[in-house]
């Protein structure tokens, strides 16, 4: 493997870090996410139902680092509250909240049939 892409395995990692230590947001999304791969364990879930929980996890941890980045950058142009920062925050902000609504959605389509069995 060639330096250039093990530096770029570095830095990706350096900022995911990064963000888990500065955005509560991503720390709460990381620990649901424990929380589900813990329970799809307790309730030994498919294998379909865990590649579906586990592409959701990733997607909304996606969104959320996105959301942040876009932050930053924002941020980092402005100090003052401009009316297309806002915008752009928020529409970042917006797409976390569709992410998470949808995947919770189809979390509990996978998991209520494994809880009724349990019961």
């Amino acid at each position: 493997m060639s330096s250039r892409r093990i530096l770029s395995f570095k830095y990706a990692l350096s900022g995911i870090v990064t963000a888990l230590k500065e955005e509560p947001n991503l720390k709460f999304h990381f620990l649901t996410g424990l929380l589900v791969v813990i329970l799809a364990i307790i309730l030994k879930i498919s294998m379909i139902d865990w590649t579906i929980i586990i592409f959701l996890i990733g997607f909304v941890i996606t969104v959320e680092l996105t959301n942040t980045a876009i932050e930053a950058v924002v941020d980092a142009f402005t100090d003052q509250e401009h009316p297309k920062a806002k915008i752009a925050k928020d529409i970042s902000a917006g797409a976390v909240l569709v992410a998470a609504i949808t995947s919770a959605i189809i979390g509990m389509m996978i998991f209520l049939p494994y809880l009724q069995w349990t019961i």
